[in-house]
């Protein structure tokens, strides 16, 4: 009996047991479970949490403008010359330095004209030394032919004063061309300003020897002034003669000056595709210098109404250009057609209306349909 009893006691002790382990497996399985459950609700929370982009936004506006191109120019004598010594000889008077204002036809340069002038005497007595000796040939030559038509003289004795009367016609022509060329060379000792202008630089000073070609001065002419700039190669065709052209320089930094398109340059400059264009500027008060670097707006056109946006709003994709547009809270990419550049803005040709809001900071972090926050 006490046997029994025993083996039922351990019986009861190791059913007891096994419980408790099962109890405590399914616990823990059940807790583990729990944890699990509780660890993938929040990793669903984190990857439905939605990304939300702070941006500035401009307004899309319809403004009157008149379409310009911005570029730089230079500024340009409308004439100079380089004037050179046409005979040799001293410099006998400089009327002249750097800076003076010449007229056209004012004398600049006297050279020593002595010799010159007694060439011009030597000619003027060969010459009348050639006309009598003409003279004379031409009585021998009337006698003769009388005599020779009543045969009293024979025909070599005719033809031989004819021979010398024109001998004697060609000793005058060439008196006659050697007293022009010295007295041309005599007026040559005195030389005189092609323009109105002023002197840029003096290249020699009175008591040089100046040869034949040897440079004097140059002169320029700044009234008119040209103004030569260049124009991208896919804004020529807006290009016409007689346009507008409003231009700065730091010289006189609250002054607009004027001028007219007047030279269009026939081909591109292959190196950096632009186009030389050149215009006219009147310099009566001489304010305006050669050399002067300019900045230049060149109207292309008359004023009319024209959709902007700020240039920042705008994005390049490869031959894509868009724009964001905030529309409540989300971000909606638009395609857009861009035209001239107006100083901080653009010319929307085709994308976008009046009064709609375009993103300005932040777009570069956007993608269709983005969630966005306006920053105030």
């Amino acid at each position: 009996m006490s046997r029994h009893h025993s083996r039922s006691g351990r019986c009861k002790c190791i059913v007891t047991s096994k419980f408790r382990i099962a109890a405590l497996t399914i616990s823990l399985f059940l807790l583990g479970c729990i944890f699990m459950s509780s660890g993938c609700g929040k990793q669903e929370a984190k990857v439905h949490e939605e990304k939300v982009v702070n941006i500035k936004v401009g307004a899309v506006e319809q403004k009157s403008l008149r379409p310009y191109i911005e570029t730089i120019g230079t500024l340009k004598p409308f004439e100079e010359v380089i004037i050179s010594s046409e005979v040799d000889g001293i410099v006998k008077n400089l009327r002249v330095s750097e800076g003076s204002p010449v007229s056209k036809g004012m004398t600049l340069v006297e050279i020593n004209e002595t010799d010159y002038r007694l060439e011009v005497n030597r000619a003027e007595a060969a010459l009348r030394q050639a006309e009598a000796s003409l003279a004379n040939a031409k009585l021998e030559y009337e006698r003769k032919a009388a005599l020779y038509k009543e045969e009293l003289v024979t025909k070599q004795q005719f033809d031989d004063i004819s021979a010398r009367q024109a001998l004697a016609e060609g000793e005058l022509d060439r008196a006659r061309a050697s007293l022009s060329l010295a007295k041309e060379k005599l007026l040559k000792t005195k030389i005189y300003s092609p323009l109105q202008g002023a002197v840029r630089e003096k290249k020699v000073t009175t008591g040089d020897y100046v040869k034949n070609g040897s440079q004097l001065l140059w002169i320029v002419k700044a009234d008119p002034i040209k103004l030569q700039f260049t124009v991208p190669e896919k804004e020529v065709g807006k290009l016409r003669k007689d346009q507008d052209v409003m231009f700065k320089v730091d010289s006189f930094p609250d002054f607009e000056f004027k001028g007219r398109v007047n030279a269009i340059y026939p081909s591109l400059e292959e190196r950096t595709r632009t186009l030389q264009v050149e215009a006219l500027v009147p310099n009566h008060d001489a304010k305006l210098k050669p050399g002067l670097f300019a900045k230049v707006t060149l109207y292309t056109g008359q004023t009319r109404d024209i959709i902007v946006v700020p240039i920042t709003a705008v994005l390049y994709e490869d031959s894509r250009v868009k724009v964001f547009v905030a529309e409540g809270d989300r971000a909606k990419e638009r395609p857009v057609k861009i035209g001239s550049k107006y100083g901080e803005h653009v010319e929307i040709l085709e994308g976008l209306q009046k009064d709609e809001t375009v993103v300005v900071v932040g777009q570069n972090n956007l993608a269709e349909g983005v969630k966005i926050n306006v920053a105030r």
